[in-house]
């Protein structure tokens, strides 16, 4: 439980305290159990592990699915045979040991440092794991850097010259009068109001970047007095990060500044294509400012169409790798999107479903999805899926928002798959909106 910090969002969505006591008590629950009762009540002593002790204190309930899947790999009648193993190496068992001396001996033959294989993860994550020690090494030296002149340059030469081009890059606002007299409020068609709120939220967050960005020439010129927040902007484009009144606007990221204006970029025009030729046939669901509203549209569409009870209504997730964007057709129902990433898995052309990812290949590219509305859906064969969480950001945790939804967390994405759940789950594989560059 504690080692798997290690790995960050890969580990654990949100970092726990995790305590010695919580193993004591473990501990002498397995003890008081094993000792009082003829028959062992595994399910009791995985209640008592996954729920209370540890389960305490995990608040995610992403982080909840997993920590009952490791206390079952534990703590399961599996473990008294003599096959059973913990790990796919091999190297972690329950040893046919009799005295505390030979216990020690097996447990010295340990590895110092164990393999992400010792927690169910791939080989992989311990690439993951020293990059993102790199980055918040180099970021934390970046911070530290002097606010003079560096390199011999002009500072306050540099922040004009990127605030001018960032300036002529993004636009003051976008269109919404046309969009909506190009797209009304329509009782079968929920996307025309989801493009309106999308235009809403981008044109707010332009006009804070303009507005800083003019005030801040002004500043650098000595034009106007320079305060403390536009210090923080410059100090931000300098460092080439995005600032955080900009961030506080926008819709969540971890890419640097220079990546952040051209994914900004793609997706003022991902919008301003909607708006010129309609609808698209497949949406870009990582373009999207707020994509629950998207996927609510979605949802109504079918409801109103059918009248349907929307709350009866679910998505049954459809992997299309037979076709691109550009190839793919307006379904009857539902949507197709794309721009959707992989971690800790990959898919499979060949065999149509999951698999462990390439060596040294941290992230790869999800098929497009169809997304199609069911109504009164059966619940699909656990044993043929893999129930994998959607975030907008590598970061996996978030809040709840005044709307109900997360700030990071999408949606869960069933995923067609030959193995178990609980293999992917310590894999800790998820989808992913965008990656940090």
């Amino acid at each position: 439980m504690q080692d798997r910090r290690k790995f960050g969002p890969l580990g654990w969505n949100i970092l726990y305290e995790f305590a010695t006591g919580d193993l004591d008590m473990c501990t002498q629950q397995l003890n008081l159990f094993l000792t009082d009762y003829e028959a062992i009540p595994w399910a009791v002593l995985q209640f008592l592990e996954a729920e209370i002790n540890y389960g305490g204190r995990v608040t995610d309930d992403k982080d909840r699915r997993l920590l009952n899947t490791l206390v079952k790999t534990y703590t399961c009648p599996e473990v008294l045979e003599k096959s059973y193993k913990f790990s796919e190496s091999g190297l972690y068992y329950s040893p046919e040991c009799e005295v505390h001396e030979e216990f020690l001996d097996f447990i010295r033959t340990f590895p110092l440092s164990p393999g992400p294989e010792a927690f169910g993860l791939h080989d992989n994550a311990d690439i993951t794991c020293a990059q993102n020690e790199t980055f918040d090494l180099m970021a934390d030296l970046l911070q530290c850097q002097p606010k003079s002149a560096s390199g011999g340059g002009d500072r306050d030469q540099e922040i004009l010259n990127l605030a001018n081009d960032i300036l002529k890059r993004i636009p003051a606002k976008l269109d919404l009068i046309t969009a909506q007299e190009k797209y009304p409020t329509d009782y079968h068609e929920s996307m025309n109001t989801v493009l309106t709120q999308e235009l809403i939220r981008f044109n707010n967050m332009l006009k804070v970047i303009n507005s800083t960005l003019k005030n801040l020439n002004k500043a650098v010129k000595g034009i106007v007095a320079m305060s403390a927040e536009l210090d923080s902007i410059g100090t931000a484009l300098f460092n080439n990060s995005v600032p955080g009144i900009w961030a506080n606007k926008a819709y969540p990221s971890l890419k640097p500044l220079a990546p952040w204006l051209i994914d900004l970029e793609k997706r003022i025009e991902f919008i301003n294509i909607w708006i010129a030729d309609g609808h698209p046939n497949s949406y870009w669901i990582s373009g999207f400012f707020f994509p629950p509203a998207f996927l609510t549209g979605a949802l109504q569409n079918f409801a109103r169409k059918n009248q349907y009870a929307i709350d009866r209504v679910t998505f049954e997730h459809v992997f299309r790798d037979d076709i691109t964007k550009e190839t793919a057709e307006k379904p009857a129902d539902g949507v197709i999107v794309y721009g959707v990433y992989m971690e800790a898995c990959r898919w499979d052309y060949d065999s149509h479903l999951i698999a462990d990812p390439n060596p040294k290949e941290l992230f790869s590219e999800c098929p497009l999805i169809w997304l199609k509305p069911v109504y009164e859906r059966a619940p699909p064969d656990p044993t043929t899926i893999y129930e994998a969480p959607l975030y907008k950001t590598l970061v996996r945790a978030g809040t709840l928002s005044t709307t109900g939804h997360s700030t990071n967390f999408v949606m869960m994405v069933e995923v067609p798959s030959d193995k178990p759940q609980a293999f992917w789950i310590k894999r800790a594989s998820a989808l992913f909106c965008a990656l940090k560059y």
